[in-house]
């Protein structure tokens, strides 16, 4: 089933769009299938272990509006001299105890130095309304991050790039294009957060159905106003069968039905179970708020991707991954600058943490080579 129509299950399952914040579920409370909790508990509230010869580091930084940025360093033990590092975010809705700090671990061991870290507003890190997306906050923290690293005195400055993950690709493409401290940028499953919002999944939305979702989050934002709250709700607005805007104030549902389509089995299978659960990850718990992709609509992401050369991308994707068309149609706009690495026999969701599908020795070959 497309993901369109995923939408429409999990708006279905979920309750009707809160008027207030949506509280998580403690961390121990059982779901179906949901069982993450307990493997989240045994490492130390993180989804993966800790490598024996990787030295993780929580710290905090500012980005230039004034927010203060949650991350975790990582640091190959017994390291000598100036090393390569890495930025690392991502899915959206993720945190970093989750595939980023998965994929900063993993580069950690390969001798790089790697910040994993949770965009403005979610997880850990500062931002007064909790949980709003934005695409110029969220690519202004891979910027803050490569400051927070290039005054680190094991961090090579000229030699810094960003990893990204799902969701939070975009921004570091975007950030990468206008930010020329980044050498090189790699990205895996990417999603096009402005393109999904504005657009639905495959450009789906009719014009009709576009002016409706701008029509519902412009009344949405009268409501919150007169409430003094911030409602939860899609990022991705669904439609019912009836053509009517249909939101819901959970991402995914509490319990997986029966006959749950392949998009919303895979998200749900990392999400909500012991595979990759998290209490402050919304994916795991609630949604954002209902008015963030307004700004979606208002920014897209990657407009000036052609300016990134002559340094280099390279985009990852999944060759059954429902996302997969975000990685071509980016490659197929900077065919000299972008690279496409497809990988047979994964999904989407495979590439936050399937390390047997994740090819870690093509991003580490494809960094070292641009870093060079």
């Amino acid at each position: 089933m497309e993901r369109r129509k995923a939408l429409g299950l999990i708006a279905a399952t979920g309750a009707a769009t809160a008027a207030s914040f949506t509280a998580a579920p403690a961390f121990g409370a059982q779901t179906s299938r949901a069982a993450g909790q307990g493997k989240a508990t045994t490492k130390g509230g993180y989804t993966f272990a800790l490598d024996k010869n990787v030295r993780r580091t929580p710290v905090r930084f500012k980005n230039r509006y004034g927010i203060e940025v949650a991350a975790d360093l990582y640091v190959p033990k017994n390291a000598r001299g100036k090393r390569p590092a890495l930025v690392v975010s991502g899915p959206f809705g993720a945190v970093k105890e989750q595939s980023s700090g998965l994929y900063a671990n993993e580069f950690a061991r390969r001798g790089y130095v790697a910040l994993a870290f949770d965009p403005s507003f979610t997880g850990e890190s500062g931002g007064t309304v909790r949980d709003v997306a934005s695409p110029d906050f969220y690519t202004e923290d891979y910027s803050a991050a490569v400051d927070f690293l290039g005054l680190q005195k094991n961090v090579d400055r000229e030699r810094i790039g960003a990893q990204a993950v799902c969701g939070l690709s975009g921004m570091a493409l975007t950030a990468a294009a206008a930010d020329s401290r980044i050498k090189a940028v790699a990205t895996a499953s990417m999603y096009d957060m402005s393109r999904s919002m504005s657009r639905s999944h495959q450009d789906s939305y009719t014009h009709e159905q576009r002016q409706k979702v701008v029509d519902y989050l412009s009344r949405q934002r009268w409501i919150d106003a007169e409430r003094g709250t911030y409602a939860r709700g899609s990022h991705e607005v669904p439609f019912d069968e009836n053509g009517n805007v249909a939101p819901s104030d959970r991402i995914l549902p509490k319990t997986l039905p029966a006959d749950a389509d392949p998009v919303t089995a895979n998200f749900f299978d990392y999400y909500r179970t012991e595979r990759g659960y998290h209490p402050r990850s919304m994916n795991s718990t609630t949604a954002w708020t209902a008015t963030t992709p307004m700004s979606f609509f208002a920014f897209p992401l990657m407009t000036n991707i052609d300016i990134l050369a002559p340094r280099k991308a390279l985009l990852v994707a999944g060759a059954d991954a429902h996302s997969r068309y975000y990685s071509e149609d980016v490659q197929a706009k900077a065919p000299d600058t972008v690279d496409l690495v497809i990988v047979p026999g994964a999904d989407h969701v495979d590439l936050y943490d399937r390390k047997d599908l994740i090819p870690f020795d093509r991003l580490d070959e494809f960094f070292t080579k641009n870093f060079a």
